[in-house]
C-alpha cells in the first residue's frame, strides 16, 4: 500500500531527466536503524491502553504513512515556493478545524505546538491591547506565564474553584482594576481537565472590552463529543464568540509531534505579520502561509498528514473520529465511579473530559501524598503506567473531615484515558491500580 503510494508519487516527476541520488553512508542503513530501533525500546509503551499517564496518544496509521509520503519531498509550508502543495492541504485542513468551531471567515495556521500557537495568540492580543496585561487561572498551562516573559507582557493568575475552573468571582474583581487585555480561558486544563466557565467570561468581556483566547490545546476536539456534562457543554456552545483559539492536533487529533494550530476570528489581523523581506517569495501573488505566521520553516509533511488523517476521519458529531473522543471520556467516568465505590482511594471531582485525578487513603495529606508515590512506582513495576500532580487540598472534597490537613497540596495520581481504546482495558487497569495499592500499603505498613 505505501509502495504502491511512492510509485504514484514518483510517478508524478517521471518528466524530469533521470539522475542518481547519493545518500552517504546507505551500504550501513540497516544497521543504523537496528541500532535505533533498540535506542527506542528504552521509552514507556506510549501507544498501549496500559499506559495512561501523560497525555500521548498514537498518531493514526494514515497520518503516519501520509508524513513519510510527504517526506520523499520534504516540503516547508513557509511558502508556496517550498510547500505548493502542502501549503493548499494546510488550508482545507485548517478550515475544517475551525469549521468545527463554526468559524467559516477566519485566518489561521499550523505551528510546532500548542506553546507557538499560543505565542502568537498572546502576540497578536499584545499588538492589539497594548501595554495590558494577560490573565489565566491557576490551573492554566505554565506556558501562558513563560509566553508572557518573553513578549514582555505583564501577567496575573487567577484563582480557581473547587473544580479547577476559573474563578469568576476573582475575575470580575480583578477586571474591575482596569488595565487587562487579555483573559485566557483554558477548555482543558492539563492537570484535571476541568473547563473554565466561557459564558461567564464572555459577559465580562461585554462590560469591560477585553480579548478572549481558548486555549483548547487538549481538550478543543471534544466540542464534537456528545456525552458531555452541562457545563462543558455550555462552554464549547460558546466558543465560536472568542478572539482566539489554539488546538494541538498532536493530542486527540491523531497526528505526529508537532503539530498546533491556532486560529483568529477575524482575519484582518493578519496585517500585523507584514513583513518585507527582499528575497522572499515571488512565485505568486497569492498571501502565502509565511506572511501570516510568526515561524518560517515549518515541515509540509504535518499538513499532509492531518489533511490525510481528516479525509478519512472526518470532524463531524456521531463520527468515528468523535466517537473516540466519546469512548476515552465514558472510560474515565467510569474509572471515576470505581474510585467513589472503592474503600482504598479518594477522588477528586468528576471528570469533565478524560482525565481523572484520584489519591489512596490515609491519616494525613502528607501520608496520602507518600502513598500515591508508592502507588505509581507499584503499578508502573505491573506494567501500568500513571501520573504525579500536585494539586490543592480543596480539589479533595470528598476527603475524610478526620484526614489531618498539613499540607495545603496533594500528590495525586493522575490517569488521562485519551486512547479510544482505554475504555475495553478500564476493568484491567483498575485490577492492576488495586493491587499496586494493596502492595503500597502493605510496603507502608512494615516497622522501619
Amino acid at each position: 500500500m505505501f509502495l504502491e503510494a511512492v510509485k504514484r508519487l514518483d510517478a508524478g516527476f517521471a518528466g524530469l531527466p533521470a539522475h542518481e541520488l547519493e545518500a552517504p553512508g546507505a551500504q550501513r542503513l540497516a544497521e543504523v536503524l537496528n541500532a535505533t530501533a533498540e535506542r527506542l525500546h528504552e521509552n514507556y509503551p506510549y501507544f498501549h491502553p496500559l499506559y495512561a499517564g501523560q497525555m500521548l496518544k498514537p498518531p493514526h496509521p494514515v497520518a503516519r504513512l501520509a508524513y513519510a509520503l510527504a517526506m520523499w519531498i520534504n516540503p516547508n509550508n513557509h511558502a508556496l515556493d517550498g510547500g505548493r502543495a502542502t501549503s493548499a492541504m494546510e488550508k482545507e485542513a485548517v478550515a475544517e478545524i475551525a469549521a468545527m468551531f463554526g468559524w467559516k471567515d477566519f485566518l489561521g495556521h499550523l505551528c510546532g505546538g500548542g506553546t507557538m500557537a499560543n505565542l502568537e495568540a498572546l502576540w497578536v492580543s499584545g499588538q492589539l491591547q497594548p501595554g495590558k496585561k494577560v490573565l489565566a487561572s491557576e490551573q492554566a498551562h505554565y506556558t501562558h506565564q513563560r509566553i508572557s516573559g518573553v513578549l514582555q507582557v505583564e501577567f496575573e493568575s487567577v484563582p480557581v474553584d473547587p473544580r479547577g475552573r476559573m474563578d469568576i468571582e476573582a475575575l470580575t474583581k480583578r477586571l474591575a482594576r482596569g488595565d487587562i487585555g487579555t483573559v485566557v480561558a483554558t477548555m482543558g486544563t492539563t492537570a484535571t481537565g476541568s473547563v473554565d466557565p466561557l459564558p461567564e467570561i464572555l459577559a465580562l468581556r461585554g462590560r469591560y472590552g477585553f480579548r478572549v483566547h481558548a486555549d483548547a490545546a487538549y481538550g478543543g476536539y471534544f466540542t464534537l463529543a456528545q456525552n458531555l456534562g452541562e457545563h462543558v457543554k455550555a462552554a464549547f456552545a460558546r466558543i465560536a464568540e472568542v478572539d482566539s483559539i489554539v488546538i494541538d492536533p498532536h493530542k486527540h487529533g491523531l497526528q505526529p509531534y508537532g503539530c498546533g494550530c491556532v486560529m483568529f476570528r477575524d482575519p484582518s489581523v493578519g496585517r500585523l505579520y507584514k513583513h518585507d523581506s527582499p528575497y522572499t517569495y515571488f512565485s505568486s501573488a497569492e498571501l502565502h502561509l509565511g506572511e501570516i505566521s510568526l515561524e518560517c520553516s515549518r515541515p509540509g509533511a504535518a499538513a499532509a498528514a492531518l489533511w490525510a488523517t481528516q479525509k478519512l476521519l472526518p470532524l463531524q458529531p456521531g463520527g468515528e473520529f468523535a466517537r473516540g473522543l466519546e469512548r476515552g471520556r465514558e472510560a474515565a467516568l467510569a474509572l471515576h465511579q470505581y474510585l467513589l465505590d472503592s474503600d482504598g482511594f479518594v477522588p477528586a471531582f468528576p471528570p469533565e473530559l478524560d482525565i481523572v485525578v484520584f489519591a489512596p487513603k490515609a491519616s494525613s495529606v502528607t501520608e496520602l501524598s507518600a502513598l500515591s508515590r508508592k502507588v505509581f512506582t507499584e503499578a508502573a513495576e505491573r506494567g501500568l503506567h500513571l501520573a504525579l500532580a500536585e494539586l490543592p487540598v480543596e480539589f479533595f472534597a470528598a476527603l475524610d473531615p478526620n484526614v489531618q490537613r498539613d499540607r495545603a497540596t496533594v500528590t495525586s495520581l493522575r490517569s488521562v484515558l485519551m486512547k479510544p481504546e482505554h475504555l475495553d482495558w478500564i476493568d484491567r487497569i483498575w485490577e492492576l491500580l488495586q493491587t499496586a495499592a494493596a502492595k503500597s500499603a502493605t510496603s507502608a505498613a512494615k516497622p522501619f
